[in-house]
């Protein structure tokens, strides 16, 4: 079996704009674990609700000394090339009220799982760092870093830190069409995420959302459609 490699796209990459997640009760199905759900279809988020401090969570709380220490790491491999983390995934992913966060509400079993810095495929400057996979990485989520200084997340069903081998017989693959933008920040993919999944729960234990204002909301956008 030979291989081909994929060769690089020139800037700009636009990617798809894609929501990746479960069902939300029969107000929004699903074909299976998850589906990509084109993002204008999604609730708009309350404005004023996003802080750049996760007000929503109550903070991030103080930073822990370990993925202090591995964000200290990746910032350090991201100077060298010129880029950084911005502050919001940084105080997120170190902050005492707020790491692990997300795998806390998952109904998935999502896990945190930050990784050192990878070469965007698709992009010659850019790169990725992976913060959230699903337990059986059905899909993985990434920062992803371009050198203009934006950063947005991406989520994928590639492990960028281990590429699959191509077959010649299926002709050259396109991966930027396997990385969708998700969420124009890391706040706001964690909001949305934080939020379906408390929704999905309510929803799944048969309890009703008129308890949770915030809940309430979000899927209303649902039930008007």
């Amino acid at each position: 079996m030979t291989t081909a490699a994929t060769p690089p796209i020139d800037p700009p990459v636009e990617f798809q704009a894609l929501w990746c997640a479960t069902d939300l009760g029969e107000h929004r199905p699903c074909g299976g674990t998850y589906q990509w759900y084109p993002h204008e279809s999604l609730p708009p988020l309350p404005a004023g609700r996003l802080d750049g401090g996760f007000g929503w969570l109550g903070g991030p709380g103080a930073a822990l000394p370990e993925p202090s220490a591995l964000l200290a790491e990746v910032q350090a491999l991201l100077a060298a090339e010129g880029l950084a983390l911005p502050a919001d995934f940084v105080a997120f992913q170190s902050g005492e009220n707020s790491f692990r966060a997300l795998d806390e509400v998952s109904v998935t079993a999502c896990w945190t799982d930050v990784s050192l810095p990878v070469p965007s495929p698709v992009e010659p400057g850019a790169y990725l760092v992976r913060f959230l996979r699903d337990q059986q990485d059905c899909v993985l989520w990434y920062l992803y870093l371009r050198p203009s200084g934006e950063s947005f997340v991406v989520g994928s069903p590639l492990d960028f830190d281990c590429l699959p081998e191509w077959d010649d017989a299926d002709g050259p693959v396109d991966i930027s069409r396997l990385i969708a933008w998700c969420a124009p920040s890391f706040e706001e993919f964690a909001y949305r995420f934080w939020v379906e999944n408390r929704l999905w729960s309510v929803l799944a234990d048969g309890g009703t959302v008129g308890d949770h204002a915030e809940l309430a909301a979000y899927l209303a956008h649902y039930e008007r459609a």
